[in-house]
């Protein structure tokens, strides 16, 4: 195991992730995390392009076949730093088994800066999956839950257990797949969402002025005009609210 990655060995599982994903010969996919190139290959048998992006340089021994693919352009580079902006052509999927310590932060950067990108179906760490999907009120609701349903519902496909992982990591497995209905958050929503969640046990509006200060009475206004009582936390609004009040405040107050 290199890098701590963790490789999918089970055939009937990449040939299921496959089917889940609904690509088609008209798809440009992108997939980060080559590992050892099984899903990269079964992935070009289907659609018009994949892109994939792999930080690993010891894995390049097993990814010559990959390699020497005419539809498959791989990167080496460190996902959550490449310029995912510069694929061509442009990404209309993402598929993926993704490496447990950058799966929120891809995930993330392919919703915002990716908007080709219309349909997610990635494998994660079953908390991130739970993260993800989690409702209003859940303890596990935050701000990755808002910022991923804020693009499209976000829905667990099946749960995938450690041991048809070589070698087994030592939590579980979840596919999640989501779906665009719309842009997702722009930068000002985010900022305010991930500042609302930054002391969460906080009333909103004190977790929203301890990190953006001077956001304390523009938010506890915008509540009460919402209906809402000003001393409610983060994880009660709903993601839609938060572009409400987003709208009615931004993230404006003393930003430099």
């Amino acid at each position: 195991m290199r890098l701590g990655q963790n490789f999918l060995a089970d055939p009937n599982l990449l040939d299921a992730i496959v089917r889940d994903a609904g690509v088609t010969a008209d798809d440009c996919v992108l997939e980060v995390g080559a590992g050892e190139g099984v899903l990269t290959e079964r992935l070009a048998a289907v659609v018009r392009h994949v892109h994939v992006i792999e930080i690993d340089r010891g894995l390049e021994p097993w990814l010559t076949g990959i390699v020497a693919l005419p539809n498959v352009n791989l990167v080496w580079a460190d996902a959550v730093r490449f310029d995912l902006a510069s694929l061509r052509p442009e990404p209309t999927a993402m598929v993926a088994n993704l490496p447990y310590s950058v799966a929120t932060p891809v995930i993330m950067r392919t919703i915002f800066e990716l908007p080709s990108i219309g349909r997610w179906t990635v494998m994660v760490q079953r908390e991130i999956a739970d993260r993800l999907r989690a409702e209003p009120g859940s303890k596990i609701y935050g701000a990755p839950s808002v910022l991923a349903q804020l693009a499209g519902p976000v829905r667990l496909v099946r749960k995938v257990s450690r041991t048809v992982f070589r070698p087994p990591p030592r939590v579980d497995s979840a596919i999640v797949s989501i779906r665009r209905e719309g842009p997702g958050p722009d930068e000002v929503v985010r900022r305010l969402v991930r500042a609302a969640f930054s002391h969460r046990r906080k009333a909103l509006p004190r977790s929203l002025d301890m990190a953006i200060p001077g956001m304390l009475e523009p938010a506890r206004a915008a509540l009460e005009q919402m209906g809402l009582d000003p001393g409610i936390r983060a994880e009660a609004l709903s993601p839609p609210q938060f572009v409400a009040l987003s709208a009615m405040i931004g993230a404006r107050p003393t930003e430099t």
